[in-house]
């Protein structure tokens, strides 16, 4: 067993020690939008001098990186103003933009641009690869001089004996399933920092744990979530329309659930299409993956994929309570940006761009507690500048988007959206709150409908298990199980009986399956090597029952140009 060396502050687990120490002035959790602008901020502000680390636990930056993505660039031209000349990759300008009501498998009504809420208006936004976009800010952060550490999961919040955060910890590669070190195996590291930020994406392990030990959403509403699915497709050169970006509302979800499609035309002859399920849903029959592949069969959306080939999987879970869901954003020692803490703006459907703001905003204010020689208490300012920032305004101007449409359903909920974007401005004296937690929403057997969901065609509709392929997903098979549960007899005896176990369905990836044990009784199976590290088994298990965390660093999806 590896065995610790240093002191950090809290129980070591066995499988979990670390030995060797690095020190920097900001350590910075998450190499995606938010956590890069961060460390690019903070070294254009201190120059040289300054030690700033980024450590990811995807194989490389982007692996993990996955979203629509229509990018708004508000954020990058503030970071870097001329980011055209540096070579960014948002070289496809949006060209149309409009948005269709599905009624049915076969009908559609696009809707009049005056009646698209404004927020949702895409002029000025450019079809890109958020993947592509973290890749190209990560070799700018290094060329300021940032430590860019892919392959390593941070595993542990590492405290002072005062309670302040003071780094984290990363995991130990080449344990066996028992936690035992194979030959080879190397202990994690401690990585320190005088200040650390926080930017792990949605459902961060690591700020749900911060969340819960600095009682962060003690005014807050429940976080609630979306499960984002997403494939790559090359098309015929006819069908393509470079720039073009359609929004689907309705069809094939019903009016109580929550979500809608998307289609972006990008360059070279490649479409980013996919759907987004609000993971309120009620029905346990629904399996948000097989909407998809039924979205794709609808006439206006065959019309562009007939002749293609799918060419890239992918799928995540995207934070969308919005402003009345936000934790505190700092604590002793930490910030908390991006989607880390929120920060997308659900009725513009983007979060790339708050988050890179959020970020920048968060290395201002460590930047300026580090030239104080300020206490770590003194990260307030963050949330401070955060508030009188134009990121906060847009959050204001949306905050009864979502909240809204779970209240109110998607017709009366969207028409609500309509009257105070478009006809008020947004200026309306009341603020919506959704306090129920999205997994409390979901009926039991007798009150739902089974949904017969058509068997994959191997033309436009597909299996779970030849989508994971095609994320080019890989844990190493001999490692403790990421996917715990605190109570391994629930799934069968409450879950199955009450709810048929939707872990089988809500999963885009097949991790879970019931199946019969060796005296024919129902047993619950995890296939962990399967996981897309997409966090929705952690929300919508109505039993609050799994835990996920970090498997071996490097391990799971490796996206390109997702």
């Amino acid at each position: 067993m590896l065995q610790c060396a240093t002191s950090c502050g809290s129980p070591c687990e066995p499988e979990y020690v670390h030995s060797e120490a690095m020190e920097f002035d900001v350590v910075i959790v998450g190499g995606g939008p938010a956590g890069l602008a961060a460390a690019c901020r903070l070294l254009q502000l201190a120059g040289e001098g300054l030690s700033v680390c980024v450590v990811e636990k995807g194989a490389e930056i982007g692996a993990h990186v996955i979203s629509g993505a229509v990018i708004e660039p508000s954020a990058l031209d503030e970071l870097f103003p001329d980011w055209r000349a540096r070579g960014a990759p948002l070289d496809v300008a949006v060209s149309g933009d409009r948005v269709d009501w599905l009624l049915g498998p076969k009908r559609g009504v696009t809707m009049p641009r005056w009646l698209v809420p404004r927020l949702m208006h895409n002029h000025g936004n450019y079809v890109a690869s958020l993947g592509r976009l973290c890749q190209w800010l990560a070799a700018e952060a290094e060329a300021l001089g940032c430590h860019v550490l892919p392959g390593f999961a941070a595993t542990r919040v590492l405290y002072d004996q005062a309670g302040s955060v003071v780094g984290v910890a990363t995991g130990d590669m080449g344990l066996d399933r028992d936690g035992q070190a194979k030959p080879g195996a190397q202990a994690g590291y401690e990585l320190r920092g005088k200040y650390t930020i926080f930017a792990e994406g949605c459902r961060g392990n690591l700020g749900a744990e911060l969340e819960a030990r600095f009682d962060l959403r003690r005014d807050a509403d429940p976080q609630h979530y979306g499960l984002g699915l997403k494939e790559v497709w090359e098309i015929e050169p006819g069908r393509h329309q470079r720039g073009q970006v359609l929004h689907t509302l309705g069809w094939p979800l019903d009016n109580s659930t929550e979500g809608g499609g998307f289609l972006y035309h990008a360059d070279e002859r490649l479409v980013y299409l996919g759907l987004v399920v609000a993971l309120n849903y009620k029905n346990p029959y629904l399996s948000p993956f097989h909407e998809l592949q039924r979205w794709k069969q609808h006439p206006r959306i065959r019309a562009v994929l007939n002749g293609g080939k799918r060419i890239g999987f992918g799928a995540r879970a995207v934070n969308k309570g919005g402003l009345q869901s936000l934790p505190r954003l700092s604590f002793p020692g930490g910030l908390l940006v991006g989607c880390e803490a929120g920060l997308l703006n659900g009725a513009k459907i983007k979060g790339s761009h708050t988050a890179m703001k959020s970020g920048m905003l968060a290395a201002e204010a460590v930047f300026e507690a580090l030239e104080k020689g300020s206490l770590a208490a003194d990260l307030t300012r963050y949330a401070a500048e955060l508030r009188g920032s134009w990121l906060y305004e847009e959050l204001h101007a949306a905050r009864n988007f979502s909240p809204g449409l779970a209240r109110f359903g998607t017709l009366i909920g969207g028409a609500a959206a309509f009257v105070e974007q478009n006809l008020l401005r947004s200026r309306v004296p009341l603020t919506v709150h959704n306090r129920r937690p999205d997994h409390a929403g979901l009926l039991s057997l007798e009150h739902c409908q089974p949904i017969d969901y058509p068997p994959a065609d191997g033309v436009l509709s597909f299996d779970r298990l030849s989508s994971v392929y095609l994320s080019n997903t890989h844990h190493e098979e001999n490692q403790p199980c990421h996917l715990r549960l605190a109570d391994a007899s629930l799934p069968i005896s409450n879950n199955l009986t009450e709810f048929g176990e939707p872990a089988q369905r809500y999963c885009p990836a097949r991790v879970f399956e019931v199946v019969p044990d060796a005296a024919g009784q129902p047993r619950f199976q995890i296939n962990a090597a399967n996981c897309l590290h997409c966090k929705t088994c952690e929300i919508k298990d109505p039993a609050q029952n799994i835990r996920w965390q970090p498997p071996e660093g490097g391990g799971g999806p490796r996206y390109a140009g997702m």
